[in-house]
């Protein structure tokens, strides 16, 4: 007997600028709003925004000055989040923002909302990794 592993999958190219966030969150939002519920689909959109938004703030572009954004909802209800650029000279990392700082709290929000987030470098650039 074999079992087959359902597994639904979408991308996105982005803008290496603000809007691209916004692009990326409209995206996924209408892509996955009747497969999670409406809590998940919050926390979803949330993680993407951050980690877009990262992207755009500390990372160098990939080439053709975008930012890929993939999505994947696996057969047993993980959905991971992935936005890749060109990297920077410090990886993502966890920072503790004073109460009254303007940033500083993408992925202290990501780190609150998904079961799990990493990062993966390559040649060609980074990868920022989340699941819920």
């Amino acid at each position: 007997m074999s079992t087959t592993v359902a597994e639904r999958a979408w991308c996105v190219v982005v803008p290496h600028h603000a809007r691209g966030a916004h692009v990326a969150r409209h995206r996924l939002a209408h892509e996955l709003d009747a497969l999670l519920t409406e809590d998940r689909l919050d926390d979803a959109v949330a993680i993407a925004a951050e980690l877009v938004g990262n992207a755009v703030r500390h990372a160098a572009p990939l080439p053709g000055d975008v930012i890929r954004v993939a999505w994947r909802l696996l057969d047993d209800d993980t959905l991971e989040i992935r936005v890749t650029d060109g990297g920077s000279a410090a990886g993502p990392e966890l920072r503790v923002a004073a109460p009254d700082a303007i940033d500083g709290r993408g992925l202290t929000i990501v780190a609150a909302l998904a079961t799990g987030w990493g990062v993966e470098r390559d040649g060609l650039g980074q990868c920022v990794w989340a699941t819920l």
